[in-house]
């Protein structure tokens, strides 16, 4: 029987470190959610709602690349920021371009009341915006939207925990692992599959989630049935 709505729902986020520890005090501080330990060096972040839950692996390969998804987000001030362990790289732009401890990109836009969900937009780079987009637009039901036919956008995902999924350009070539990606569930892996993604590690004894990739091949887990 064929299921109904998009193929597959946003589940969490998911970030690679050198320091779990480090990097995992650092976000649950800058965005509002609770940290705790889970196996080892797996540090869980949460919040009032399991799409809110952020985790952070421990890995031993450094960050050789600028990362292809990040994370904006809203704040108070720079400062407070850097106070947590974040670092300025760029306070030209509209926004504020920071690293967090791993040295991950991130973008801060200061708010004179920031509002409680602190976790604005996610920011995917890509050779095809607009094809990108749409792709995720589909596969978790969202709406597609551009200002300017360069940079596309995802609105309303359904349980998603911020705003837009923003797809921007970029010439840069991918290189290694991206650095942060996105959990999803799905009732039936073929029709993600069926979609467009790849099977890059199927569910075994060692991992209960399927490894895929995009179009453009960035990865994401998938959590079946």
């Amino acid at each position: 029987m064929t299921t109904a709505g998009p193929p597959a729902a946003y589940k969490d986020l998911c970030l690679d470190a050198e320091d779990a520890a480090r990097v995992g005090r650092f976000w649950s501080a800058a965005l509002g959610l609770e940290l705790d330990t889970h196996r080892g060096t797996v540090v869980r972040l949460s919040g009032p709602t399991p799409q809110e839950t952020l985790w952070v692996n421990e890995v031993p390969e450094p960050k050789v690349a600028k990362n292809r998804l990040h994370l904006d987000i809203h704040t108070g001030s720079v400062e407070e920021l850097v106070e947590l362990g974040a670092s300025v790289l760029d306070d030209t732009l509209p926004w504020t371009l920071m690293a967090d401890p791993d040295g991950g990109e991130f973008c801060a836009f200061v708010r004179e009341t920031p509002p409680d969900q602190l976790l604005y937009e996610l920011v995917l780079d890509a050779h095809d915006p607009r094809a990108t987009a749409r792709w995720w637009a589909e596969l978790l039901g969202g709406h597609l939207v551009s200002e300017d036919e360069k940079v596309w956008a995802v609105g309303d995902i359904p349980g998603a925990p911020f705003e837009w999924f923003v797809v921007s350009p970029t010439e840069d070539e991918k290189v290694g692992k991206n650095r942060v990606h996105i959990d999803v569930t799905a009732e039936d892996l073929d029709r993600v599959l069926a979609h467009g993604a790849r099977l890059l590690r199927p569910r075994g004894d060692d991992i209960g989630w399927h490894v895929l990739a995009d179009p453009e091949g960035n990865e994401f887990c998938a959590f079946t049935p």
